[in-house]
């Protein structure tokens, strides 16, 4: 026992292999991640999610604001780190092109809104959360800022199947990553104004039970939800916020396009990592990429997949959530997250 617990602590990868991550482990990191959508199918099946509005009463839950920043605080602090710490196997962040730069810092931006500015400011309040799903967002953060961590530090990684681009130059490598960046800025927007007018009718029903009851509390929005009514973003699904969230993912995606490898950097060397075998649903976006003739951001792919993936079901079980809470008329025929479909 002694032995095989040895040579299995000496196959892991050293503090220095791992953050950031050498160019073998960037592989095998984005190898394991890319298949997230599997474990994702647990959620359709399971409706546990103890936090928000569905959460419960447990000693393993965390104040939800502190979890909340805690969950979402991993992905940048873990980019971050990993893009300005000295490294054998790529250039510092001093010789990174401009466009990886902001690629990195619509990142940041994204994850400074989620982790400070919405739990510490826009929250009226936010429930306690498990620290199971406190966890779990934790290590799926980790995973995906160590993934775009090397993409961003110019490792560039063959795919197996491979397209290769065509010789001649395309004009849609030119424009795709402005209208990236374009689609992430409205969807950054509409995620938040979603989400504020949420905040904003949850304060307007906490303000009317005050008023009723007239009892003093400790935080009179703790537990007080609202249903959207069926107008403006909520006026055919009941998480927009989600939607645009998407919306902003896939623009982050495309300015991804503008993301320079390795081996295109002058005087770089050719540090290329082992042939990642493409998981089936990724194999369209790398055949897209070669007949568009632009680099594939294969990590901004495997998140915008690894996105839907976890949030859709959430937001199905909200919507089931609202029904029993509110009522199906409460609801209004609407979806979860796609418009028509109840189901979703």
């Amino acid at each position: 026992m002694g032995t095989i617990s040895s040579t299995l602590w000496h196959a892991l990868p050293s503090s220095s292999d791992l953050s950031p991550p050498a160019p073998g482990i960037y592989t095998a990191i984005l190898g394991y991640f890319q298949y997230f959508p599997l474990i994702s199918i647990v959620q359709w099946i399971l409706s546990w999610h103890p936090a928000g509005k569905t959460s419960t009463q447990s000693i393993f839950n965390i104040p939800g604001r502190i979890a909340w920043c805690a969950m979402e605080i991993v992905g940048p602090i873990n980019l971050i780190y990993n893009l300005i710490t000295p490294s054998a196997h790529s250039p510092s962040i001093a010789n990174l092109p401009a466009s990886n730069i902001v690629v990195a810092s619509l990142y940041c931006i994204h994850y400074l809104n989620r982790a400070i500015i919405s739990p510490f400011i826009s929250a009226p309040s936010m429930s306690p959360i498990h620290v199971f799903i406190m966890s779990s967002a934790m290590l799926f953060n980790w995973f995906n800022s160590s993934c775009l961590s090397g993409w961003l530090r110019g490792y560039a990684i063959p795919t197996i199947p491979r397209f290769d681009p065509s010789t001649t130059p395309s004009p849609v490598a030119t424009f795709l990553p402005i209208v990236g960046v374009i689609l992430f800025a409205i969807g950054m927007t509409g995620n938040i104004y979603s989400e504020t007018a949420l905040f904003r009718l949850r304060r307007e029903e906490a303000e009317k039970r005050t008023k009723k009851t007239d009892d003093a509390q400790p935080n009179k929005f703790h537990k007080v939800y609202v249903i959207p009514p069926p107008r403006g973003v909520f006026r055919y699904i009941l998480y927009p916020h989600y939607v645009f969230e998407w919306l902003e993912w896939i623009g982050f995606a495309l300015a991804g396009t503008a993301v320079v490898p390795l081996y295109a950097l002058p005087s770089s060397g050719a540090a290329i990592t082992p042939p990642l075998r493409l998981a089936p649903w990724l194999v369209p976006a790398a055949w897209a990429a070669g007949k568009l003739a632009v680099p594939l951001p294969l990590p901004a792919v495997i998140f915008v997949v690894n996105a839907v993936t976890n949030m859709l079901p959430h937001a199905r079980w909200g919507r089931v959530w609202y029904v029993e809470k509110f009522g199906e008329k409460a609801v209004a025929g609407r979806g979860a997250a796609v418009p028509g479909c109840v189901w979703m």
